[in-house]
């Protein structure tokens, strides 16, 4: 099951004088991961290569930032492709130490900074959600209400009031049918279900 990251983790190593400061962190998707990268151009200006990888379903992005192709950024995402992790951006800031490391030495260098953050991160599972969009009378919100709290990752994500009470809510994909089920029976088939936009 995939997985994201509660929060960032860093690390930093030392490689024959060369400093590699890695981060990974949640991130949505590219611009995000654009966004990121640009603030750790302007935060380590002293800095010689800040390599990227993201791990965003279609936005999925490697970046090598003028090192040797291959050896940055396409390690890196391998690392977090191996890790299962989804939604996760990792960073790899390097400073020139005078030493050249070989493709090798890169490779590792960049996965072993990733692979070090990732030791002291906290990984959340990701479970995917269904939205259900249904309308149903007055003298049903309640009992709706009260069953969107009990249903565990279920949330109430918007409701309008018009001649009827139309509610958009989420939940996990694997409970979703029987929350439907469940609802049909107590609600005595006078709840309706929308396709959600």
């Amino acid at each position: 099951m995939p997985s994201c990251l509660a929060a960032a983790v860093h690390s930093q190593l030392i490689i024959k004088k060369s400093r590699f400061i890695g981060c990974v962190q949640p991130c949505a998707g590219r611009a995000e991961a654009l966004a990121i990268v640009a603030s750790l151009r302007s935060a380590h200006p002293g800095a010689v290569h800040v390599c990227w990888a993201l791990m965003a379903g279609g936005q999925s992005a490697a970046n090598d930032d003028g090192e040797p192709g291959g050896t940055a950024g396409r390690p890196m995402l391998e690392v977090l492709r191996h890790q299962d992790l989804e939604g996760v951006l990792a960073t790899v800031v390097r400073y020139w130490g005078g030493v050249k490391l070989g493709a090798g030495g890169l490779v590792r260098a960049y996965t072993d900074a990733v692979a070090q953050a990732l030791v002291g991160a906290e990984k959340v599972a990701l479970t995917r959600q269904a939205r259900l969009r249904c309308t149903l009378p007055y003298s049903l919100e309640g009992l709706l209400r009260r069953e969107i709290e009990q249903a565990a990752g279920a949330a109430l994500l918007d409701v309008q009031h018009g001649a009827q009470v139309e509610m958009l809510l989420s939940l996990p994909e694997t409970a979703a049918a029987e929350f439907a089920r469940r609802l049909d029976e107590s609600g005595q088939g006078r709840i309706g279900w929308l396709r959600p936009d």
